[in-house]
């Protein structure tokens, strides 16, 4: 397999059209003002869109969608043929014949919808929104002329009080709409505010509690085992958040909470399914050093035990447990895998050998097995390097971007040295090119450990997931991976770090 990154995107269409019952759906939309000919319905399912169904005629602002399929629980929403969005509706399990009716010249006002209560309803609480949006927008203009620190305790007064009824209002349409699509939809909108919040030591409102409150009832009243949750404009949005910037950034936090949201879930539901994707998705793409243990731990969990079987096809699952096998014993706090290099001074003695002309694996391998005496006081093994840091570098001379980074790790090293840090630079060519790489040393003064896979027995790019040039790698005294895929920039802030913990231990 390719050395590259996955980056496992995802389409699940093809799996929500195997859903469809065979009962069938009936909406007709009396639209007055409309110049469309042609219209679209669309869903929302996750962070995307998918078309539904086609009014190929529009006839005198009639749209009419009818099938024998029933359509899957969700919102869905009318666009024209120019891909305009006109309006948001409910489409529930068991009422699929709706008709309604609006007007292009006050859309939002004109809404209505008379064979279905839940949407009748919803209308009603967009038109109170967009009034109170209105509104805000006219108490706003009214600060126009003034001083910045009297706007701002004008819309604070004002902007307040208009919060406060827009709350008063949802809370009141969620008692009266428990148990119903359309509650759960407001409720999944709606963030969860602390009441009654203590004072903390310095006398003002306790962050804390006030944290811990927004964070243990983010979910509360979502049910994550109803699909129709997720086919919303809502859910992926909420989920991104509560993940990048409600819960803590650390690999083990993220991997618990996500343990704890796919518990909640239904086996074989599109929300489980579309939810594994996504979790394997942002894992893998994370540029957070050392979310690859998230990655890894979802391939574990939810990967490897057959949970995925309905997401991805075979080969893209073995795909995935590959490259989980490459990934997992590199991650931080790993031990480092053992590398038998060659030193440029010691290319002589393999060229003798016949590594430098011989054409297949099973030449090297055979060389490799008549000359393993030799070769075992040639290999200068990463394990032999003794030194509280140690960097283990690799790159190439033809890549451009060596070409710009090497010359600065170099300064820096020297730098990291001269401040008196036992400091290592274990420098692993990936190529084979011998004489360009020893001009490059000598041309540039390289004076760490400059060494290369002369005998082609290492497997550099798997065992290092080395898909692209220049890597660090950090190593502790004992070899273990302290950093990763790291710019030469953060090469001393991480050495400093790791002086810290060795005091640590110390003491």
């Amino acid at each position: 397999m390719s050395m590259k990154k996955l980056l496992l995107s995802f389409s699940l269409l093809s799996i929500v059209a195997s859903t469809y019952a065979q009962s069938g759906h009936d909406i007709r939309i009396n639209f007055k003002n409309c110049k469309d000919s042609v219209m679209y319905l669309a869903f929302f399912q996750f962070d995307k869109s998918y078309l539904a169904d086609t009014c190929k005629k529009v006839v005198k602002g009639n749209v009419v969608f009818k099938g024998p399929k029933t359509l899957d629980k969700g919102i869905y929403y009318l666009v024209s043929q120019d891909k305009m969005k006109y309006f948001d509706f409910f489409i529930s399990d068991n009422n699929q014949k709706i008709t309604m009716s609006a007007d292009t010249a006050d859309l939002v006002k004109s809404l209505k919808c008379t064979t279905h209560k839940e949407n009748d309803d919803f209308f009603t609480y967009i038109k109170f929104i967009t009034a109170k949006n209105k509104e805000y927008g006219e108490v706003k203009s009214k600060t126009k002329g003034m001083s910045k620190k009297d706007s701002a305790a004008f819309m604070m007064e004002k902007g307040k009080l208009l919060n406060e009824t827009v709350i008063a209002y949802e809370n009141s349409f969620l008692e009266s709409h428990k148990g119903t699509f359309v509650g759960d939809v407001i409720n999944l909108k709606m963030e969860k505010e602390a009441k009654d919040i203590p004072k903390a030591s310095n006398g003002r409102p306790d962050s804390m509690y006030i944290y811990n409150y927004y964070k243990n009832h983010y979910w509360d009243g979502v049910n994550l085992q109803d699909d129709g949750i997720m086919r919303t404009p809502f859910f992926a949005d909420r989920l991104k958040k509560y993940f990048n910037n409600v819960i803590v950034q650390h690999p083990d936090t993220v991997s618990a909470e996500i343990d704890r949201f796919m518990a909640k879930t239904k086996a074989g539901t599109m929300m489980q399914k579309l939810l594994i994707a996504h979790f394997l998705f942002t894992s893998e793409s994370s540029k957070l050093m050392g979310f690859d243990k998230v990655f890894v731990h979802v391939i574990d969990k939810y990967i490897r035990t057959g949970m995925a079987k309905e997401v991805y096809d075979e080969a893209t699952i073995a795909k995935i447990k590959e490259r989980g096998d490459i990934l997992k014993p590199l991650l931080l706090g790993s031990q480092a895998p053992d590398l038998l290099m060659i030193d440029t001074t010691g290319h002589k003695q393999i060229a003798k050998m016949g590594f430098d002309t011989v054409k297949t694996s099973a030449g090297a391998t055979k060389l490799y097995y008549d000359n393993a005496q030799n070769l075992a006081q040639t290999f200068v093994p990463l394990y032999g390097v003794k030194s509280d840091y140690l960097l283990l570098v690799f790159w190439d001379v033809d890549c451009g971007h060596c070409k710009t980074e090497i010359p600065k790790l170099l300064d820096e090293y020297h730098a990291i040295k001269k401040e008196g840090y036992d400091l290592k630079v274990f420098s692993v060519y990936t190529q084979h090119e011998y004489e360009k790489y020893r001009k490059y040393i000598i041309d540039n003064k390289l004076d760490w450990i400059n060494i290369y896979d002369g005998v082609h027995i290492n497997n550099i790019k798997e065992k290092y997931d080395i898909y692209s040039t220049p890597v660090i790698y950090v190593l502790d005294r004992n070899k273990k991976i302290k950093a990763k895929r790291i710019g030469v920039e953060q090469v001393k802030d991480i050495v400093k770090a790791m002086e810290k913990e060795y005091k640590a231990e110390k003491k």
